[in-house]
């Protein structure tokens, strides 16, 4: 078949792969200059299975409300007169009962271990060099009360098969050496050595490279405006992709089948098809430092609880991201949220880098309430999802890319996981395959 991808981030990027190699003849469509401009370019560049407790869980409302107003929070709330905001809202809020905190984590585990997996396997087929660290995710505490918060979750992962240890502080210390300065404020953590950390723009860059060769045709610089429908009910589908291309004509370009992944604006463009998907975005912000001292940088991935920033590094960089703020799709910094960064990994590794000429970045994650991503089929016969991965796309991209490459082949993907309409669509092949039979 001939399929168009609408997106050129770690998503969009592995469902192009994936694709591919499944035999189809691939575009990608992406209004920046190259791959992974956008929230792909500088996150935290962690490959965080053990991150699978959503945003939204019980303790969840309690601080978010202790928040409001405070300029330099971990999640900034600006309400603003947007109907989707505060859709969005009353839906993370009923997402936060334990019964469907604790269904929504096997899934997330499910996908990221699926993925990690599958980035493995990418990695080892193509070389592709992204400063990867096997070294583990260690997510350390300096309150009492959520270090112990985090025991049960902890359990719970591992029950799952997450490999998430709770460690003591020494413990914490003897891991990664360069806390030793900070070991008085730290109570406990927890560690999952089958965690990793690498450079989402490197990688995505890189595998766009190798789906060119493997014969991927990348329209960079080119803008989506619609998308074309025909048909209704079960014959419903999509006739074509309406685009104005780098040199500024408009084209209709037409395809068996079209894949979504366009994180935030999703939003926009299927909503005039009667797709209503609840995503929201989420302003995330990260700072790129210069390592001057080797020893006194953080080697292993971390991520700082009472902050909630994480920290990887990048070879001769270290790069801490985090934050959230809730303002429509705004991407200007906020100084303030800039300088907690700031003051906070100097605080922890005084003498590591070079903390007078950061790069500030800030880019909007595709937050679904639930913290599950869309990935399978829409009431569109040839109209697939692969987006709203929150911040876990680096985690999940690889991932999801090879599901959906399988369910546009006409396959079941390998793994459990709530796939968007895919019982729907499941009953399809089945009264395809018996209707064949006959």
């Amino acid at each position: 078949m001939k399929v168009i991808v609408l997106g050129a981030g770690i998503v969009g990027t592995a469902s192009a792969w994936f694709l591919r190699k499944a035999g189809h003849d691939v575009s990608v469509i992406e209004r920046q200059p190259g791959a992974a401009q956008e929230t792909s370019f500088a996150n935290g560049c962690q490959i965080s299975v053990s991150h699978a407790v959503p945003w939204a869980n019980p303790s969840a409302p309690m601080k978010i409300f202790k928040w409001l107003g405070q300029e330099d929070a971990p999640l900034l709330y600006r309400f603003r007169p947007e109907w989707l905001q505060w859709k969005w809202g009353l839906n993370f809020l009923r997402e936060c009962t334990p019964v469907r905190t604790a269904s929504n984590i096997r899934k997330i585990v499910a996908i990221a271990e699926y993925s990690r997996q599958t980035l493995q396997a990418v990695r080892a087929e193509t070389g592709i060099e992204y400063d990867c660290l096997t070294r583990g995710i260690l997510h350390f505490y300096t309150d009492q009360k959520d270090f112990d918060a985090s025991l049960p979750a902890a359990r719970f992962m591992r029950d799952l098969g997450c490999p998430r240890e709770s460690i003591s502080a020494d413990e914490v210390v003897k891991i990664e050496p360069a806390l030793a300065h900070s070991r008085t404020r730290i109570v406990g953590g927890d560690f999952t050595a089958t965690d990793e950390s690498g450079d989402v723009y490197k990688f995505t860059t890189g595998l766009a490279g190798k789906a060119v060769e493997a014969g991927v045709n990348f329209r960079f610089n080119t803008t989506i405006t619609r998308l074309l429908s025909t048909g209704a009910g079960a014959s419903a589908k999509i006739s074509g992709v309406e685009i104005i291309d780098a040199e500024g004509i408009h084209q209709v370009l037409h395809a068996d089948a079209f894949v979504v992944a366009l994180g935030s604006f999703s939003v926009a463009l299927l909503k005039p098809l009667g797709i209503d998907l609840m995503i929201y975005p989420g302003k995330g912000y990260s700072a790129t430092y210069r390592v001057t001292d080797r020893d006194a940088a953080p080697s292993v991935s971390l991520t700082d609880d009472a902050y909630k920033l994480v920290m990887s590094r990048l070879g001769d960089r270290l790069r801490v991201a985090g934050t959230c703020e809730f303002n429509g799709y705004t991407r200007e910094l906020n100084a303030t949220r800039c300088d907690i960064i700031t003051r906070r990994t100097r605080e922890l590794f005084p003498q590591a880098c070079d903390y007078g000429n950061p790069l500030f970045w800030t880019g909007l994650r595709p937050l679904t309430p639930s913290n599950v991503p869309y990935i399978g089929a829409t009431r569109f016969s040839n109209l697939f999802l692969n987006t709203g991965h929150g911040t876990l796309g680096w985690t999940m991209g690889c991932g999801s890319g090879r599901a959906i490459a399988d369910i546009v082949s006409g396959r079941m993907p390998e793994l459990d996981f709530a796939f968007t309409r895919m019982q729907q669509r499941v009953s399809e092949w089945l009264a395809a395959a018996g209707g064949a039979a006959g």
